[in-house]
């Protein structure tokens, strides 16, 4: 990575600065927000290629600009190995996130003013399901379900009985702060009971679904949305399954509809992030991402501390802080006084408000890739349970920030120690 940013501290120091401080922080932290990850050097060089360059409108074989033989060329790439990768009838690469991914099924789908029924957000659903804030709460008549209390699992009765109460236009599954198998197979059946259509959104779980780690949803809906940077550790950027029936449909919703020329660098990486997922390796480390969220997990809950629906079946988890007086905001800071990243997050039937939150959100796939395994879970999950017993101990947080140095020195990310070590 040196090589890249020795142009960029001529030209800018001030933000050459800020990389080499953030590639500073990536390495010293563990990093346990849980989506994150961090990509394979391929990636970052297509990320920074030349296609950052190229105005690339229309779809390939069809542009609105000359000179895309190349730029077809990485998009077709990236369809064809998205199709392989989640054995789907059709897959746009274009959409810059995963919120315009979602986006793009809804006015590809609905009318404005439809019913929506998606899962509730404080129960683990996300901002575009419904939020009122969002674009989705906005233009579409929102309905939700959510958790069982006693097990804080998915309710698939209530879904049904809302569903047929309120005939919704689409269902949403997916989510993001979910740590159970979903069904799609159910919910696919009551959508089309109903006579609506069927969007799952992996941006999550899209890692385990390509590795069969977690049932598809591709054969129970009529859309799938994902991102590429969670699980399937590739660049910040979404992408489209969907049926063939929807597929022209979905295109001109994507371009024109809702974007305009298409970040070529940022789809020629996600080729190179499906092709990884394509390979054998993948498979193995998916399998080790669910083996540490467990590991991790496990070892909270015998520090004390709740842990939402009793476990976790992917790479995911949230911790019931409030449980033992504690806020997911102050535990969120503590922790990051130790080098250790969480994100406070809300838990089913929530009390706080968002930003104060009840849980933290805990995820094994980025310390998974530097190549932690079980061992180290213990460790994290000792060193949190520590931290959190006694939240105000700022001791506690040091002589675990100094066992933090201390562990990572054996998994280094991208710089070598030598330049972490030595300021611009």
């Amino acid at each position: 990575m040196d090589h890249l940013i020795t142009n960029l501290e001529q030209r800018d120091p001030e933000v050459a600065e800020a990389i080499v401080n953030e590639a500073r922080r990536q390495h010293t932290h563990l990093e346990l927000i849980a989506s994150e990850n961090f990509v394979s050097e391929a990636v970052l060089q297509a990320m920074g290629s030349v296609f950052t360059n190229k105005y690339a409108e229309g779809y390939p074989g069809k542009r609105y600009y000359g000179g895309c033989e190349f730029v077809d060329r990485v998009e077709t790439l990236a369809i064809e190995r998205a199709k392989k990768l989640f054995n789907a009838d059709h897959a746009n690469v274009q959409p810059n996130a995963g919120s315009p991914a979602n986006m793009a099924i809804y006015l590809t789908a609905l009318q404005h003013g439809d019913k929506v029924l998606g899962m509730n957000l404080s129960h683990g659903g996300h901002l575009t399901h419904g939020h009122h804030l969002n674009f989705s709460g906005k233009m579409f008549q929102i309905l939700a379900y959510g958790v069982e209390r006693d097990s804080e699992t998915i309710d698939y009765n209530q879904l049904r009985q809302i569903a047929e109460r309120e005939r919704p236009k689409m269902i949403i599954t997916g989510a993001s702060a979910y740590s159970r198998i979903i069904d799609f197979k159910r919910v696919g059946e009551i959508a089309r009971s109903v006579g609506a259509v069927h969007m799952a959104d992996i941006a999550h779980i899209a890692g385990m679904v390509a590795t069969g780690l977690h049932p598809s949803p591709v054969p129970h809906a009529e859309f799938v949305t994902s991102t590429t940077h969670k699980t399937l550790r590739g660049p910040r950027g979404g992408f489209i399954l969907c049926k063939q029936s929807w597929a022209k449909d979905l295109d001109r919703t994507v371009f024109p509809g809702i974007q305009g020329g298409p970040l070529v660098h940022m789809i020629a990486a996600k080729a190179v992030c499906f092709l990884e997922a394509l390979q054998p390796e993948f498979k193995i480390y998916q399998q080790q991402v669910v083996r540490n969220a467990d590991a991790l997990a496990r070892t909270i809950a015998a520090q004390g501390f709740r842990i939402v629906s009793g476990g976790t079946d992917n790479h995911l988890f949230v911790v019931d802080v409030f449980a033992r007086g504690i806020t997911g905001k102050q535990a969120e800071e503590a922790l990051d006084r130790a080098n250790i990243t969480v994100n406070k997050n809300t838990i089913p039937f929530e009390t706080n408000p968002p930003f104060i939150a009840s849980g933290i959100r805990i995820g094994s796939p980025a310390v998974t890739t530097r190549g932690m395994r079980e061992a180290e879970m213990e460790q994290i999950g000792e060193w949190i349970g520590y931290v959190l017993q006694e939240i105000e101990d700022q001791s506690r947080q040091k002589g675990v920030k100094e066992k933090v140095l201390q562990l990572i020195e054996r998994f280094p990310l991208y710089l070598s120690r030598q330049r972490i070590a030595t300021p611009l």
